[in-house]
């Protein structure tokens, strides 16, 4: 269903007044597209050195996501450091990221420079199981609570997605690929700069047979996907420019469900539509030679799911509507050589109507408004310390304030680098937890705190890069559905089928390595592990001391790449996962398992490409959510051109 696109960066600091432009300018995520490891821009929301970011990030450049060949974002993000996917089923099913044991609807997915998620589902969190890999340049994966600058649901981190921009130069880049289970995909991108406006505009198209949703069933389960985006930049002076983006995508999804009239679990007709409008409209404004970039925006997302029962009456048994509108504006100012704040307002409208079997539906409306500022200053060479503040204003719960720090020092030039940090989330009440028919207009927001503290070193001129995070997080006043007996009064007056309240805490701390080591220029290999302790720490439950549902309490990831004399590159990928608990009462569990992944990829001239890869090359048997299929053995092979 998707091909997305992502966000934010201005210039590079005062060193490049030339390219002043606000961090969700469409030139500024240009720069990000295609900057290095060595620049961040996900932590400040603004292009910043690395060396001066305390925060845990992983950033998986373009070279990176061309050369792994995945189809789906949440294959490429189950190979970084403290990452749990799960999924229901094959692509395009249902797949939560969970960063650092946080619940899955903690994490903030931004694509394109709109903050992504759906008002009319539960959780309000965003689905990764219909986001393809498309025309992905660059995602940046932020780790540890980041509402200070990113607001609610930045509980466990942040998923920063950044789409090819324009070009100077006419540029064109496209594939196609076929395979297994009749699947078939197809995408393309061109953009250029003609006199004051630059352009890119992409789209693509996926669809496969796929699996049987339910892990026993014979039904294959398919998913069909299409969409279209463009980006424009309009330079309406040296220092001034306007933006103009847009986003389509239209997919449908075969799942599996309970049918009648046992209504146990099993193969079903059952599917469902998912359509998505994103647009944006954003004025950007240099002042003081570049020093103090302004960001003046409107962001729109509207998305309708629809899911069907074929053999039921009415067929329609669920339609969800969600629409976000965003009117935001930031600043980012170069005070001194040593001293750079971000500082900004939002003001986000959300509504939704949900309903079931052709119901009327129920109408839900929330307005929040936030302010925010950040503060990094260099004192000396190789010391960075940045703090934050954040208020959000909601029109139903009321006020919530969070506050973060962090530090990275370096004493020899960056080849080791220490960093710590301290940060607050929150998550405000979904619609549907506040307003639907299982609604309790008396909810709090989620709150968290925690602290990491991890050390990278570098040596070998970059040959060998290794790092260790120590990480810890407390959740309070999680919001958790509560079942409803008689009498009904409190908070269950007029609610028989039960409600919501924030009765859950939680707690999760853990250890993320990574591995990098460059032996030779044609060969690479990348490892990273977690450990991962999640536990349930609601006083008074029989769920206390438990472990959380899906979060296994090891991972591995080892990816290596090799490059051949002949221009032949080759690699393989191997991923395991420890065992973890379906559910709450830790009574159902999910065995561990590991899978391995080979690719090749063989020039033809200077702007076509082979390529094919074998995924699950063993043919492992594996669950992430109890009776729910994954892939097994499947091969695909294409052919990419670029210029």
């Amino acid at each position: 269903m998707n091909t997305y696109r992502y966000l934010i960066l201005p210039c590079l600091v005062a060193a490049t007044p030339a390219l002043a432009q606000s961090a969700q300018s469409t030139a500024g995520l240009e720069q990000a597209a295609d900057a290095d490891a060595d620049i961040l821009v996900t932590a400040n929301r603004e292009a910043r050195p690395a060396a001066t970011v305390g925060q845990a990030v992983t950033v998986l450049d373009t070279a990176t996501i061309v050369q792994r060949q995945a189809v789906v974002v949440s294959d490429l993000l189950r190979q970084t450091p403290g990452v749990t996917v799960s999924r229901n089923g094959g692509v395009g099913t249902t797949a939560g990221v969970s960063i650092r044991g946080a619940e899955s609807d903690q994490t903030v997915a931004l694509i394109d420079g709109i903050k992504l998620n759906d008002p009319s589902s539960p959780g309000g969190g965003f689905n990764f199981g219909t986001l393809l890999v498309g025309n992905i340049a660059r995602i940046e994966v932020l780790r540890g609570a980041q509402s200070v600058l990113w607001g609610s649901q930045a509980i466990g981190g942040v998923v920063n997605l950044i789409t090819r921009q324009p070009t100077e130069r006419f540029s064109l880049n496209a594939r196609a690929e076929g395979g297994w289970h009749d699947t078939g995909q197809a995408f393309a991108n061109v953009s250029g700069t003609m006199g004051p406006v630059a352009a890119s505009v992409g789209g693509g198209y996926y669809t496969s047979d796929g699996i049987s949703a339910y892990a026993p069933g014979t039904e294959r389960d398919g998913f069909r996907s299409y969409g279209a985006n463009a980006s424009v930049a309009i330079a309406l002076a040296s220092n001034v420019s306007v933006d103009l983006r847009g986003f389509y995508a239209n997919g449908r999804t075969d799942f599996d469900g309970f049918a009648p009239p046992t209504f146990s679990f099993g193969d079903t007709r059952d599917y469902g539509d998912t359509e998505q409008w994103i647009g944006y409209a954003g004025l950007n404004a240099a002042l003081f030679d570049g020093r103090f970039r302004n960001r003046f925006g409107y962001a729109h997302t509207d998305t309708d799911r629809t899911n069907y029962t074929p053999t039921a009456t009415p067929a329609e048994t669920f339609r969800g509507i969600g629409r976000n509108d965003r009117i935001e504006y930031q600043g980012a100012f170069d005070i001194t050589s040593a001293v750079f704040a971000t500082f900004g307002a939002e003001r986000e409208v959300s509504r939704s109507r949900t309903a079931s079997d052709g119901a009327a539906g129920n109408p839900g409306r929330a307005r929040i408004f936030s302010v925010y500022g950040q503060l990094a200053v260099t004192p000396v060479a190789g010391l960075t310390m940045t703090g934050g503040v954040r208020h959000d204003d909601h029109s139903q719960f009321g006020g919530a304030t969070t506050v973060s720090g962090s530090g990275v020092y370096s004493p020899n030039g960056g080849a080791t680098a220490f960093r710590a940090s301290y940060s607050e989330g929150f998550k405000a009440p979904t619609l549907f937890q506040l307003q639907s028919e299982y609604g309790n207009g008396l909810l709090s927001p989620e709150r968290s705190h925690g602290w990491d503290a991890g050390v990278t070193q570098k040596a070998l001129d970059g040959a060998v890069e290794a790092s260790a995070t120590y990480f810890t997080r407390t959740s309070r006043d999680l919001i958790a559905f509560i079942s409803c007996a008689t009498p009904l009064t409190g908070i269950c007056t007029g609610r028989p089928f039960g409600t919501y309240d924030n009765v859950a805490r939680a707690r999760a701390q853990g250890v993320e390595a990574a591995l990098t080591l460059r032996p030779v220029e044609s060969l690479t290999f990348v490892a990273a592990y977690t450990y991962l302790d999640a536990k349930d720490r609601s006083a008074g439950t029989a769920t206390f001391g438990r472990d959380l549902a899906r979060r296994p309490g090891d991972s591995v990831s080892v990816n290596a790449d090799y490059r051949w004399p002949f221009s032949l590159s080759t690699g393989a990928t191997i991923t395991a996962v420890g065992d973890s608990f379906d559910n709450a009462a830790n009574t159902r569990r999910l065995d561990g398992y590991v899978l391995a992944d080979v690719r090749a990829a063989l020039p033809i001239g200077p702007h076509l490409e082979v390529y094919g890869r074998v995924e699950n090359l063993f043919d492992a048997r594996y669950q992430t959510v109890y009776q729910y299929g994954q892939p097994g053995r499947a091969a695909f092979g294409g052919i990419r051109v670029t210029y």
